[in-house]
């Protein structure tokens, strides 16, 4: 008796998702460095920084995010897991939106609201990147 066993996996990411995807993580996390610099140092020109990389990551992000829900409407992921990585990533863009609001008030006033959403929005970001980029190896069929 002949068994047919359907071989079709999903597809890793589009490199251009890739690097949309990649880029937006660590300019997250040199925002969450900045904050902390500010933090530590109180010198403002570290929150400006922060802003800036917030707002890159945001850019970066919102294209992988894009890219994502195409991606998770095609159905090219697994069909268990296949929206928990847009939903992910678009939590930690949602989160870094907060962040770059925060980061628009007064310097003084973002502290510590704005360390706090930097390591969320980077902790989510990171989570994103996990789930993306992971891809199920070939396992032995029975």
């Amino acid at each position: 008796m002949a068994v047919i066993v359907d071989q079709r996996l999903p597809r890793p990411l589009h490199p251009l998702h890739a690097v949309f995807l990649a880029g937006a993580l660590p300019l997250f996390a040199g925002a969450l460095l900045s904050d902390i610099a500010y933090w530590r140092s109180y010198e403002i020109q570290w929150n400006n920084f922060a802003s800036w990389l917030i707002a890159g990551g945001l850019v970066l992000a919102a294209v992988a995010l894009l890219c994502a829900v195409v991606d998770a409407l095609g159905a090219r992921r697994r069909p268990g897991w296949r929206f928990a990585y847009p939903l992910v990533l678009a939590a930690a863009w949602l989160v870094q939106l907060f962040n770059a609001l925060m980061h628009a008030r007064d310097a003084w006033a973002s502290m510590p609201g704005a360390l706090v959403l930097s390591a969320i929005g980077t902790l989510l970001a990171l989570g994103a990147v996990c789930l993306g980029f992971h891809v199920p190896r070939r396992g032995v069929v029975p």
